[in-house]
C-alpha cells in the first residue's frame, strides 16, 4: 500500500485538505446504585456520603496524578496510582472507571505507546464524566 491510497488517494505534498473529520467522544458512564445502596445500608446516610466524598475527592487527586505521571513518562507512578484507583472507584460503584484504570495498567505493562495515549485518554474522559455523575446524583438527594 503506497502513501497517496492511506491519503484517499490524494498526493501528500501540494495538496490541501477539503475536509476534516471530528471524532465526537460520547461515551455513558455508569455507576452501580446497587453498590451506592448497600454503602449507605452498611454505613448510614452520613457515613455513605463521607465515603463517598472522600472517595471522589481522592479519584480526583489519583486521576490528576496518573495523568502527571503519564506526561513524564514515569510507568512505575502511573500503574502504582492506577491500581489504587481502581480499589477506590469499585468501593463506590464506578465500575466503568475501573475497568478503564485496568486497561490503562495493561497498557502501561506493554510495548505501546499509542495505545497507553488512547486509553489514558479515556481514563480521563471516563473520570471526569464519572466524577460529575456522582455530584449530579449527591445534589438530587439534597
Amino acid at each position: 500500500m503506497d502513501i497517496a491510497s492511506l491519503c484517499g488517494g490524494m498526493e501528500p505534498e501540494g495538496e490541501s485538505v477539503q475536509q476534516i473529520a471530528v471524532l465526537v467522544f460520547d461515551e455513558k458512564v455508569w455507576l452501580d446504585s446497587d453498590r451506592l445502596a448497600e454503602l449507605y445500608v452498611q454505613l448510614g446516610e452520613a457515613g455513605a456520603q463521607d465515603v463517598v466524598c472522600r472517595a471522589m475527592e481522592e479519584l480526583a487527586v489519583r486521576l490528576a496524578r496518573v495523568d502527571e505521571a503519564f506526561r513524564t513518562y514515569k510507568l512505575a507512578v502511573l500503574r502504582k496510582s492506577t491500581k489504587g484507583l481502581i480499589g477506590i472507584a469499585e468501593q463506590v460503584g464506578m465500575q466503568r472507571l475501573a475497568d478503564v484504570a485496568r486497561d490503562v495498567c495493561k497498557c502501561a505493562d506493554g510495548p505501546d505507546p499509542v495505545a497507553l495515549g488512547a486509553t489514558m485518554a479515556r481514563l480521563q474522559r471516563i473520570g471526569d464524566r464519572s466524577l460529575t455523575a456522582v455530584w449530579d446524583l449527591q445534589d438530587m438527594s439534597v
